[in-house]
């Protein structure tokens, strides 16, 4: 039996965030059913390419990545609000994604064992509450574009909508905390979940380098506090070395044979002169491919930059089932994997 089985999701949203959010909860086991309108979710048409989908007609792939387990149907909310507010009340969970205050005014009694998860772009509150988003539009305010690409160039966004992605996993979070919170109360909940507050929280280490006075820039793929940790252009393409740890940079030194001075043991020191030591490294890295490299640096965090094709087709990707058949659509699996115990262990 599947964590979530027996839990019944209604999904009234479209797009990321909110599609990609259920489609984690029925990986998770729970019944899902998506209510689209007569029109369908906008992400149908975002293409090319395009391929059969779950039910046969031909959709966007963007649409087949985050729909996956799901009952789809269609309903017109605005004209039949009443089937809506029967629906609500039969299912244990709901996730919109309407302008803020849509939901309320159309469903103005939800049962108190219902969860709802509303996700928008900046939050149920506060004087941006109306703007409409997307995730480029987060990435831009929230200062994230800032930091990412060349410290020469110009702006760069995550090369995949990741604020939205991030911002689904955290409404499952809140919803499984959500519905822990019941089996205990007997009460469900009303959860808001933002694309800014996601995007905000995403700032981690650099957010808080902010708040210790210093103001983030663009770095490529280089590190603010870390050095050697960025791509290097090897003989056949780029790879990407992090040396995180003294034991590390020692392991590096001796594998690429590299003559450096001994205070850039210290990881402080090689910030302060870290052209110098991205020089060096680079010099030894050069002349070798990066199979060459992978053998030599064991040990030591490292990779070759692939094309997504080739990380599809990487080995871990088939040790561990990382693209998968589902109703006759190839897929990428769930990131989500339950170890089961050993016959010995179950026994117990």
């Amino acid at each position: 039996m599947q964590p979530l089985s027996g839990v019944r999701v209604l999904d009234l949203s479209r797009i990321l965030a909110g599609p990609h959010a259920t489609q984690t909860l029925s990986d998770l086991g729970a019944e899902v059913l998506k209510l689209e309108a007569p029109w369908g979710d906008d992400t149908r048409s975002w293409g090319p390419p395009f391929q059969s989908g779950f039910d046969g007609e031909a959709v966007a792939s963007y649409f087949l990545s985050c729909n996956r387990g799901k009952r789809i149907e269609t309903v017109n909310i605005k004209q039949e609000q009443a089937r809506l507010r029967t629906l609500v009340a039969e299912f244990d969970v709901v996730v919109e994604n309407f302008k803020p205050g849509t939901f309320d005014a159309v469903v103005d009694d939800v049962p108190e064992h219902v969860i709802v998860c509303s996700i928008s772009g900046y939050g149920q509150n506060g004087p941006r509450r109306d703007e409409v988003a997307f995730d480029l539009t987060m990435q831009a305010r929230s200062g994230i574009m800032s930091i990412t690409g060349d410290a020469d160039g110009g702006p760069a966004k995550v090369g995949v909508a990741w604020i939205d992605v991030m911002t689904g996993m955290n409404a499952v979070s809140s919803i499984l905390a959500a519905l822990y919170h019941r089996e205990k109360t007997g009460k469900g909940a009303r959860i808001d979940v933002s694309l800014w507050d996601t995007a905000l929280a995403s700032l981690v280490n650099q957010g808080h380098n902010a708040l210790a006075g210093i103001t983030p820039g663009r770095m490529g793929s280089a590190h603010p506090t870390l050095v050697p940790y960025r791509a290097f252009e090897a003989s056949d393409g780029w790879f990407a070395i992090g040396v995180g740890t003294e034991n590390q940079w020692h392991k590096l030194v001796a594998a690429l044979e590299l003559d450096v001075p001994e205070h850039w043991m210290d990881n402080s020191a090689r910030i302060e002169e870290r052209t110098a030591v991205e020089s060096t490294v680079q010099a030894a890295v050069s002349s070798l491919d990066r199979a060459t490299l992978e053998g030599l640096l064991r040990g030591i965090p490292c990779a070759p930059v692939n094309t997504v094709n080739e990380a599809l087709h990487d080995i871990q990707t088939e040790a561990r089932n990382g693209i998968v058949e589902h109703e006759g659509v190839m897929t990428l699996a769930s990131p989500l994997r339950f170890i089961q115990p050993s016959k010995e262990n179950s026994e117990v």
